[in-house]
């Protein structure tokens, strides 16, 4: 599966793409956006656990690796949340620093939304920011998303706590 942006293109994680994802991950500003679980420093091996962990055919759950002139220098994936969250599901991303300011995970969320409602059909596609993550808020506002939900002091990312904000989408803009 391939998705086509102007500048970059979405597919499936692959071996190879170790290197690049540990040299673009490893950056405390892509960390500090993100929750806990998401590993500062960034090392090869959590790059070859992603890598390997990154099953394409898992229905509801799909990973894609933001390719730039041949590197895959971000990630982009959606996933079905677990019930009571019947039919939603949640969109999440990065990108390496270098690429910031180029309109790319705009344009990347744009293109997983459209495909998740095709494909999945979710009742609703949902992604959570942190209050301090300005840019990833524009992002989603960009591609149609509107701030649904605050949730005071939820996030904890590299030992800051903040709110995480609720961003929604609805097939149809409904």
């Amino acid at each position: 599966m391939l998705i086509h942006g102007k500048s970059f293109v979405l597919r499936p994680w692959k071996r190879g793409d170790e290197a690049s994802l540990a040299e673009n991950a490893n950056n405390p500003k892509i960390a500090g956006n993100l929750t806990e679980t998401f590993p500062h420093p960034y090392l090869m091996k959590d790059a070859r656990e992603f890598v390997m962990s990154s099953n394409p055919k898992n229905l509801g759950s799909e990973n894609f690796a933001i390719v730039v002139e041949g590197r895959a220098v971000g990630s982009i994936g959606i996933k079905k949340l677990s019930d009571p969250h019947n039919g939603t599901f949640e969109i999440g991303y990065w990108l390496g620093e270098s690429y910031w300011g180029r309109g790319i995970v705009s344009q990347a969320v744009k293109l997983v939304t459209a495909y998740a409602f095709r494909r999945y059909k979710p009742v609703r596609l949902q992604a959570g920011v942190s209050s301090w993550n300005l840019a990833s808020a524009r992002v989603l506002k960009k591609a149609g998303f509107k701030r649904e939900a605050v949730l005071k002091r939820y996030i904890l990312s590299r030992g800051k706590r903040g709110d995480e904000w609720i961003f929604v989408k609805f097939p149809n803009g409904k």
